[in-house]
Order: structure tokens, then sequence, then C-alpha cells
């Protein structure tokens, strides 16, 4: 109620908070703001004073970027889960803030580099065995087949030296795999080429036998965009002239894919092992299902389920409600036969939203997947 001991309309309490009318029936229908009172002929919706506060918590937990849903937990969840989803979200910011940091800083390099910036060698230091393992992890999310006939950029690795890291890229569009190097030395910049799949093999068998290579990215002498590169080893050197299969401005932006990812909702820590093994011996649409509120799983256990076979129960560990969410085989064991360490960490928006698959124990190795529709 206002001063006068009335309820005030959602126009009145609108301008009160600082919301909109629209965005008041927006939170009425997710039950996250309800009236103090609906009138039962109009429809008319009231509200009192003693939810202004509330009101006013909820406009800055939106402005701060959380959904509906977690905005319900941090004002009405135990004091637990409100920590758990703001130092989530807190995290998913700063990661999105450091993208968007990248990508700005990459492009005023480019407006702001001279002539001889573009036109000089860049190269990085990194080691031999680590470019190898990079180039392992990455390449499964290339196109083969009909569709890199169909994208010849696709059937490629996208290489680049930018932010002090060398990236290596790959995606078919329903899978996508960056794993970032740090190079123990570094100049010149940014630079981007794209490696043919075959050729992306044939450097990594030359550079795992090396301690460390240098990655070069030599200066183009007639001043045209296409990009070469190169990797040297004391008197050693390997290169495939022009390495890719079209223009690395064709090759789609993971920047922008990664940074359009909806926000995590469940997390899932699981045997990476145990789970490509779960996954790879059945056929059709595969089943993961993890928590009591997904379709009877008990807690703690991920279950695997669909195709031939029994299902498959392993233990994990998870934050977020129970879900259930279905993979093509086909897909999802080559991205977890790329990982690393014994265990692997699923980050889930939905069911039907792309998942980020990342190595427990390798931050720099992150690939995202498609779900398909489950039965």
């Amino acid at each position: 109620m206002d001063e006068d001991g009335e309820l005030r309309g959602i126009g009145a309490f609108a301008r009160r908070v600082g919301l909109t009318p629209s965005a008041l029936r927006f939170y009425d229908d997710c039950g996250v703001l309800r009236p103090d009172r609906v009138d039962a002929a109009t429809g008319y919706r009231r509200y009192g004073a003693g939810q202004v506060e509330r009101a006013v918590r909820l406009r800055h937990l939106r402005a701060a970027g959380l959904l509906p849903v977690d905005v319900e937990t941090v004002l009405d969840g135990p004091a637990d889960a409100a920590r758990e989803v703001l130092r989530a979200h807190l995290e998913r910011t700063r990661r999105a803030a450091e993208e968007a940091r990248a990508v700005v800083e990459g492009f005023l390099r480019e407006a702001s580099a001279g002539p001889a910036e573009h036109g000089g060698t860049a190269r990085a230091l990194v080691d031999g065995a680590e470019f190898a393992s990079a180039v392992r992890q990455v390449g499964p999310a290339a196109a083969v087949g009909a569709r890199a006939a169909e994208h010849p950029v696709l059937g490629c690795l996208l290489l680049e030296l930018v932010d002090g890291e060398l990236r290596l890229v790959a995606t078919d569009r329903y899978r996508l795999a960056v794993r970032a190097l740090r190079p123990e030395e570094h100049e010149g910049g940014p630079r981007r080429v794209l490696l043919a799949a075959e050729t992306a093999r044939r450097m990594a068998l030359w550079a795992v036998r090396r301690r460390l290579v240098e990655v070069e990215f030599p200066a183009v002498a007639d001043g045209s965009e296409t990009a070469r590169v190169r990797l040297r080893s004391g008197p050693e050197s390997w290169g495939p002239g022009d390495a890719g299969a079209g223009e690395p401005g064709e090759f789609p932006d993971y920047r922008l894919m990664l940074t359009q990812l909806a926000a995590v909702r469940h997390r899932v820590i699981v045997d990476r092992v145990a789970l490509r093994d779960a996954v790879a011996d059945r056929g059709g649409a595969v089943a993961l299902a993890v928590g009591a509120e997904a379709d009877g799983a008990a807690e703690g256990v991920l279950e695997v389920s669909g195709g031939e076979g029994e299902p498959d129960g392993l233990r994990a560990i998870r934050t977020g409600p129970g879900l259930r969410i279905a993979f093509d085989p086909a897909v999802l064991v080559p991205v977890l036969e790329a990982g690393v360490g014994p265990d692997v960490l699923l980050e889930i928006a939905a069911a039907d939203q792309p998942v980020v698959v990342r190595s427990a124990d390798q931050g720099s190795f992150t690939m995202v997947v498609m779900p398909v529709r489950g039965r």
C-alpha cells in the first residue's frame, strides 16, 4: 500500500520502482513478482508498498543480466543457493567481458596498425608436443565428407596469433573446438591462416618430435591477403606454403559463437573415459539424465540410456536442477576422445542449447557441441 494505505495501479507502481508496466506483467507471468491483488472483473493488477523493495532488487538483478529463474533463487531461495547463483553469474560475466575485450582490442590493433605491422613477420615459440596435442584436440571438430566438400573452410583449422596467444579453432557448425597456447615468446600479429585438416595433421607430426617450435607467419611480399605459415626448430623448418582452402575471413566468427551462448544452469563432472565408453556402443540418440528430477535418475548418478543395451549409471557431481539431454554419439564421442585428463565438465544451459565441454584439468581447451531432440 502507498502512504494513504491504498494499493497502487500497475502504472503508478512501475514509476515508483523504475520498471515498465510490460516488465511487471512479464515478471507476474514468470512468478517472480506477483501483484498484491488482481481485480477479478477487470484483471487490473494492484501492488502494495511492501513490494517496492523486492521490485527494486529485481530490477537491479535483471540489469546485471540474471535470468528470471536465477533472480527467483536469489530473492527466495536458500542463502547457499543464492550465493552459488551469484558467483556463477559473476564468473560468466567475467568471461564474457574478457572475450569482448579481446575482440575489441584485436580490431583496435588492426585499425591502428601501419603497413609495416601488417606486412611484417609474426612468430610464436611454443612447446612442440603441446602444439601437436592442440591439433589432435581441435581436429575432430572440423567438417569431413560432403559437408567439407560443400563448405571447404569448415574442413580447415584456423590458426591465429592474437592477444599474446596462439589459438587453434575448428567447427563443423555442430561442434566447435578452441585450444589456446601461451607462447614462451611471441612478436607481431595479429595474424590468421587456415590449415587444411591434413596439413594440420602433418604439421603436428613434425612438431611432436621437437622440444620447441617457432610458428612463423612470414611477411607477404606482394602485399596480398593470402596468409602463410611455417614451422621452425633450430636449423630445421617445415612449411606447406598456402595452407588453407579459402581466406581466414571466411571462417565462422567463433568468438561471437562463444559470447552468444546462453547462461549455464547445469554443471556435470563425470569420468571422461567412462562416459565415452557408455555412449560409444549405442546407436541413435543417447540420453544423459542426472538428478532426482530427471526421470527418476538417482542423485549423484549420471544415467546413460538409449540405443542398444541397458542404461549405464556413472558417478557424477552436478550443480543445478535435474536434467535430461540427448546427443548423437557420432558427435559426442569424438569430443570426449579429444579431451585430456580423467574428468570432463559439461556446462549446460538447456536441453536444446549448445553444451560446453571442458577438460576438468585443461582450462585452455573448450569444445561446444549441439544436443539433439531426445525420444
